[in-house]
């Protein structure tokens, strides 16, 4: 049998043994939109909870949208234009428009990837385009906190804008329950205090932080809180199928339109499997999810649930990029210093995380479930030893020597990652 996992820009081809016997996860075939540029144009005339965008943004001097940044497949190319076409007929100037890239903690994204981000030349020429740095202090309003003592500041271009909306993709979110909505805003736009109390161990230690759970989630309760201090947004949330085609579109006020997103996806993105396996074989998703290792994590944590006690996760992924930050670098180097349980006593009791130590916390979940392998072009011989995880040089080797491990020739295999979340439910 011949699979294709997703991986960088292309695919990994993988032979599979005749004599495994062989459970490939994927989503339930989604419907399609005929005609995405119609659908995009009904969906802001025909709002959830708020306005048709015409009348949001009559009368308004400034609007401010918010992208993703570029480790989303998010079809920016297909609705930025229709967005911003709107907003200038309303009668706001060009000069009012910023279009800015909800990078968290991420790296800004300039040049050519910009370009490639914002998908419209148009656009780029139109319209002011920007990114947000959580770091710089001055560009942030500061709203207060929230319940649980999570300070709220958010960059002060989506704050104080007229009109605001985010973009995004709504999919499963290893953390957040399922990404886009509020999410784009915090951490999207939020200050490096906001995300790194957040993002602190006392919330993602909490068994509710996980994928698509919205239902006592710490995390999604934070966000939820932090839209009622912001007031009014707006949402344009997408869904795409396997092959990245427009699936799902909706606009509206920003929690409502992104429940009703969550309510479709969540159809297709939990897929029930009726056992666990000894081996399950796995994806980053590919470009742009699997550019770094960070990134790589989310693959990880995905499939867990499925995951016979001991069993082997084989991921593959190419971190074109390498590792990811360098302050993810020095907490991978903290982890296997301390070992797990040292690296999270270490990070208990902080107020504030270290930035990027989230994603080494969530690594330890696939890491105390069974043994994790990994199958990657783009590590050097530095980063290998940063990861924590086996590395494989052949992945059907390495399923050869799980399969022989176990003595189970039942192996799963899904090819898109962790926009799949198989979830263990005996008799499905």
């Amino acid at each position: 049998m011949h699979i294709d996992l997703r991986y960088g820009k292309g695919t990994f081809g993988l032979e599979l043994d005749p004599a495994w016997e062989v459970t490939v996860i994927r989503k339930p075939e989604m419907p399609l939109l005929a005609d995405p540029v119609a659908a995009v144009r009904a969906a802001l005339a025909r709002p959830v909870g708020a306005r048709p965008l015409a009348e949001e943004a009559r009368g308004a001097k400034s609007a401010c949208i918010l992208v993703c940044d570029i480790t989303r497949p998010v079809p920016n190319g297909l609705f930025l234009p229709l967005l911003v076409r709107q907003l200038l007929d309303a009668g706001i100037p060009a000069a009012g428009i910023t279009i800015l890239v909800a990078t968290g903690l991420h790296r800004p994204n300039e040049g050519a990837e910009l370009d490639e981000l914002v998908g419209d030349p148009w656009v780029m020429r139109t319209v002011r385009v920007a990114n947000h740095f959580a770091r710089n202090d001055a560009d942030h309003v500061d709203l207060g906190a929230t319940s649980r003592g999570t300070p709220v500041k958010l960059d002060r271009r989506f704050v104080e804008a007229d009109v605001r909306i985010a973009t995004g993709l709504v999919e499963p979110h290893f953390m957040a329950g399922y990404s886009g909505g509020r999410k784009v805003i915090a951490p999207g736009v939020a200050h490096k205090d906001t995300i790194t109390t957040f993002h602190s161990a006392r919330f993602m230690a909490d068994p509710r932080a996980a994928n698509c759970v919205l239902e006592g989630n710490p995390l999604h309760e934070e966000q939820l809180e932090i839209m009622r201090k912001l007031g009014h947004a707006l949402a344009l949330n997408t869904v795409i199928d396997e092959h990245r085609r427009l699936s799902f579109v909706n606009y509206g006020e920003v929690v409502q339109s992104h429940l009703l997103a969550v309510d479709f996806i969540r159809r297709y993105a939990v897929v029930p499997i009726g056992r666990r396996f000894a081996t399950v074989v796995t994806s980053a998703a590919g470009y742009p999810l699997d550019k770094t290792y960070y990134q790589t994590v989310k693959g990880m944590v995905a499939p867990i649930d499925i995951l016979a006690p001991g069993g082997d996760l084989l991921i593959v992924s190419e971190c074109a990029e390498g590792m990811g930050s360098p302050e993810y670098v020095e907490a991978q180097r903290r982890l296997l210093g301390l070992g797990p349980e040292g690296f999270m006593a270490d990070i208990g009791a902080k107020r504030y995380a270290g930035i990027d130590e989230w994603q080494t916390q969530m690594q330890l979940k696939p890491m105390r479930s069974g043994a994790v392998h990994l199958y990657s072009e783009g590590l050097n011989a530095g980063s290998w030893s940063l990861t924590g995880v086996h590395r494989m040089d052949s992945v059907p080797d390495a399923i050869r020597a799980s399969v022989r491990r176990s003595g189970d020739a039942r192996i799963a295999v899904i090819p898109e990652g962790p926009y799949v979340v198989p979830e263990y439910r005996p008799g499905a």
